[in-house]
Parts: C-alpha cells; sequence; structure tokens
C-alpha cells in the first residue's frame, strides 16, 4: 500500500465538474493499493498516517499531528502509484489490486479514518477526478508499506 501524503492549506476533488470533496488545513492522500495488500496493512498504514508529526509548531519544528492542528483528510486513490515504469515507456500497472478489492480497501480506509478524524472527505473510486490542492511547504511524503516493515495476510473485518 501506498500513501502519498501532501500537506495542504486546501484541497478538494471533483467528478464532472462538480465537488464531491473539500478541505481546508489538513492532508490530501493519494491511497495506492497494491494487489497483496490486507485490512492489517491499511490499519498500520493509517495509525501510521494519524501520528505523523508533519505540521509546525509554535517554533517552526515539524512537530504537531493532524489531530493537533485539527485538520482535515481528503483521501483519493490513485491506483497509478503502482506504475512500473522499469521496461519501456508505456507503465504497467499489474501491481495495483483488482478494482473490487481496491474498493473494497479504499472504502475501508475511509471508514476507519472517519473513526478518529471528524472532517473526512474522499474522491470517487474509479472516477476521472480532478484534484486541486494548495501544498504547503511544500511538504509531501511517500509511505510505502513495503518500505517501512508492514505486511501481513489476514483479510478485512466489516
Amino acid at each position: 500500500m501506498r500513501f502519498l501524503i501532501q500537506c495542504v492549506s486546501e484541497a478538494e476533488v471533483k467528478v464532472d465538474s462538480e465537488r464531491i470533496g473539500h478541505i481546508r488545513n489538513g492532508l490530501l492522500v493519494l491511497v495506492g493499493i497494491n494487489k497483496d495488500d490486507t485490512c492489517e496493512i491499511a490499519d498500520k498504514m493509517i495509525h501510521k498516517l494519524l501520528n505523523l508529526r508533519i505540521f509546525q509548531d509554535d517554533a517552526g519544528k515539524t512537530n504537531l499531528n493532524l489531530e493537533a492542528v485539527n485538520g482535515g483528510l481528503l483521501i483519493v486513490s490513485q491506483f497509478t502509484l503502482y506504475a512500473d515504469c522499469k521496461h519501456g515507456n508505456r507503465p504497467s500497472f499489474t501491481g495495483a489490486g483488482g478494482p473490487d478489492m481496491a474498493n473494497d480497501l479504499y472504502e475501508y480506509i475511509i471508514a476507519k479514518c472517519k473513526e478518529t478524524v471528524s472532517d473526512v472527505q474522499h474522491g470517487q473510486f474509479g472516477a476521472d477526478m480532478q484534484v486541486l490542492l494548495v501544498n504547503e511547504g511544500p511538504f509531501t511524503i511517500m509511505l510505502d508499506s513495503e518500505e517501512i516493515g508492514f505486511g501481513g495476510n489476514h483479510s478485512c473485518s466489516k
């Protein structure tokens, strides 16, 4: 699983020119789901996401997490985070989770975040979306479950 996390002062997602999600001051999270991802991996990634201290405190140090700044989350599915560009010039997406499995995990991530974050907005899985953002800093981080040692083989409990 991959989360591309951007600190934003504002972000929105549109489908067919209609705004379906909008936040001020928070995190835009593009979510890529791998074919081998599980709810256990999602839980660990969510925990890491919500506890990252990447907002500035009064001294200008990145020392505050999302809760400390009362920030919102805008979660957008992004299978292209699993683009494989090693061979040729056309990316392969064979590592990305299939639509049904990926949508289930995407919905799981949204639901889990809503348990602790008061303002959780999201995109529409599989739709052609337009994402607009004001990236603060800019401050962008990639969380990759494989690189930070998250793994598992448990299915989702709904």
